[in-house]
């Protein structure tokens, strides 16, 4: 069994093995002709609930064999242009080839002594992210897994940051005084990372939003106001620099004033929108986000780098104080007056990948403008998308996009029930999903079903996105003429 251990002795089998691996995704990247097959789960389930674990191959082909049959065929593919659904962006060459390097070292961001260069490679980028930003000479930050992590770790250096507002005999140190501030169409993991935290189920403040969908500072005023009065902290507000649903950016200035005449933490969740950290066009979209205490970046969203390649920023870097913990046997507290970098200092995690090395890979080969770019070409997409449903009478689009995505629902000439348009939409959703022609998302406005593109791929044309509604239309239609036949 030594003979699989990756070393000196076996790196002539690890090239062919990894040759014959990157041979059969090649092959499936150029003969793909659609985003997903249609699988059903109780096609694919048996498939694999049948193969037993204990009983290996013993060969890289058979196994390679064996993976064509329950995931490469089957898998949906992010890099098709009508993979229109989520927040999956295909993926950089260079990027690719760090993962590989990445893997195969197979550094651990947790200690100097068990990465070295890495840590300052992590370093390196951290300090260019915080420089696109604007935080100034004393920010510092961390990768993460992605930007539910990011955000968590952001809040929890809010509620210390908040701990001398606790003060107070009468009312006592109760973290249930705290509160945050968010987007009623901000990202769920605010909520998530109040629990996390010990915080009570009140403590999420959501804030409305107008018809662009952008957080009503004049709401979030009034909220700030009544917390005040009420004797309650206002521990952080979350702004959102491309929400999930929308894409829209909130107003970032007027919100850093407000957090700064209510002594409020800022948090930024630019996951989404921190491709216009790059942007050669639309980079004035988040200004302000400079005066943010700590901003949320997901590389895997809008930066084109494979899963999973995130960070968090702060503009104080003492604040990262808050999630230091000294272990004697991996970085006791000597080791900060001998100056020996230890990533683990600033992180949630322990052991981490070296996921920077693939946004490291991309910028040496690419440069920032070259990821720029790209983004700017699915914004650019986007409001061309939007063009086409604002004259196309066959649907209602909500907002004009801020950056790459699009939410829309079919309304059919002869039906007038919203509960039938809601199930139309739903259906033609399901029915283009199984057909794997393309692959939309969904979400709910007012309580109605709607349908999403987000538009991450440069690959993707107007053609395209006029094909995918045409498919929409005409499930929906398909639909509503079986239930009127059912009906009769």
């Amino acid at each position: 069994m030594r003979s699989h251990l990756l070393n000196d002795l076996t790196a002539e089998q690890y090239r062919s093995s990894v040759t014959e691996g990157v041979e059969r995704v090649a092959a499936k990247l150029a003969t793909t002709d659609r985003p997903f097959t249609g699988v059903t789960v109780d096609t694919l389930a048996p498939r694999i609930a049948s193969i037993d674990l204990d009983r290996p191959l013993g060969d890289t082909d058979a196994v390679l064999d064996e993976l064509e049959d329950v995931y490469l065929r089957d898998a949906i593919y992010f890099h098709h242009p009508r993979y229109l659904a989520h927040l999956n962006c295909p993926v950089v060459i260079p990027a690719v080839l760090g993962e590989a390097v990445l893997s195969a070292v197979n550094s651990s961001l947790d200690t100097w002594d068990q990465s070295a260069g890495a840590t300052l490679i992590e370093r390196k980028l951290i300090d260019w992210t915080a420089a696109r930003i604007g935080l100034g000479d004393n920010a510092d930050g961390v990768f993460t897994s992605g930007g539910t992590q990011s955000n968590l770790q952001a809040l929890l250096l809010a509620r210390e940051e908040a701990k001398p507002g606790w003060a107070g005999r009468e009312q006592g140190p109760s973290l249930a005084r705290l509160r945050i501030f968010a987007s009623e169409v901000g990202h769920f993991s605010v909520q998530k990372s109040a629990k996390l935290l010990g915080l009570g189920q009140d403590a999420v403040v959501p804030i409305p939003v107008g018809h662009d969908k952008r957080m009503q500072t004049v709401a979030l005023a009034h909220e700030l106001e009544r917390c005040r009065d009420g004797g309650l902290i206002p521990m952080a507000v979350v702004a959102t620099a491309g929400t999930t649903d929308f894409g829209s950016i909130d107003p970032l200035p007027e919100i850093a004033e407000l957090c700064a005449q209510y002594g409020a933490w800022l948090h930024v969740d630019a996951a989404y929108g921190c491709g216009l950290l790059a942007s050669l066009k639309y980079r004035d979209r988040i200004n302000g986000i400079e005066r943010a205490d700590s901003v949320t970046v997901d590389y895997h969203k809008s930066f084109f780098q494979p899963v999973s390649s995130s960070a968090v920023l702060v503009r104080d870097a003492s604040t990262l104080r808050h999630a230091t913990y000294h272990a004697e046997y991996l970085n006791p507290r000597r080791m900060v007056t001998e100056r020996i970098p230890n990533q683990v200092d600033k992180s949630l995690q322990t052991t981490r990948r070296f996921d920077a090395l693939k946004l490291w890979m991309t910028l040496r080969v690419m440069g920032a403008d070259g990821i720029g770019e790209l983004f700017d070409q699915v914004c650019d997409l986007a409001a061309e998308g939007w063009r086409l449903l604002a004259a196309d009478p066959r649907f209602d689009v909500v907002v004009e996009p801020t950056l790459s995505t699009l939410v829309f629902r079919h309304i059919p000439a002869a039906v007038t029930d919203p509960a039938e348009i809601d199930r139309a939409n739903l259906y033609a959703r399901k029915a283009l999903f199984a057909s794997g022609d393309a692959v939309v998302a969904g979400t709910k406005v007012g309580g109605r079903h709607y349908l999403k593109f987000t538009l991450l791929n440069p690959e993707t044309t107007t053609d395209d996105i006029a094909a995918v509604l045409d498919l929409i239309a005409g499930h929906a239609e398909q639909y509503l003429g079986e239930s009127l036949d059912r009906a009769s």
